[in-house]
């Protein structure tokens, strides 16, 4: 229970979050893992490895996305100390990220004894608003003309 009563100012339950949280600072335990699968970067074209772990504490459970080498990290049963997350929506549920900024470490003594899976808050969905132009070439919309036009 020290990590608890160490930064009790600054950990938040699972259960508090909602889509717009940032800089979330939690201690929660991970109770599965999804299969890896391979995506492609839309901005240089690599191709990385992406998964998702279900975490949670008492209040609740969210996925946590995982990339790269944090998939190998992380395993099933361990209490992770999350720094500097943040909540975004993957196709209209929230998700827990570490993006650029973020980190994690396993926690020796776990203070989670339960996870409480019937508040599942990647099971909600939002809707997201639509973006007002495409970002991948794949559609017929035009971007809009940036400066004059040259003959």
């Amino acid at each position: 229970m020290a990590i608890w009563e160490e930064k009790s100012k600054e950990l938040v339950k699972i259960g508090k979050l909602n889509q717009y949280s940032r800089q979330v600072n939690t201690v929660a335990k991970v109770v599965s893992k999804t299969e890896p699968r391979e995506v492609t970067s839309r901005v240089d074209q690599t191709t990385h490895r992406v998964g998702e772990a279900l975490i949670g504490d008492d209040t609740g459970v969210i996925y946590l996305t995982l990339w790269d080498n944090a998939l190998d990290e992380v395993q099933e049963g361990q209490t992770l100390n999350i720094k500097n997350g943040f909540v975004n929506l993957f196709r209209g549920s929230m998700r827990l990220n570490l993006g650029r900024y973020g980190t994690s470490e396993v926690v020796e003594e776990s203070p989670i004894s339960e996870v409480n899976l019937d508040n599942n808050l990647s099971s909600q969905q939002f809707e997201q608003p639509q973006r007002p132009f495409d970002r991948g070439g794949f559609s017929d919309q035009r971007r809009p003309m940036r400066g004059r036009r040259r003959y």
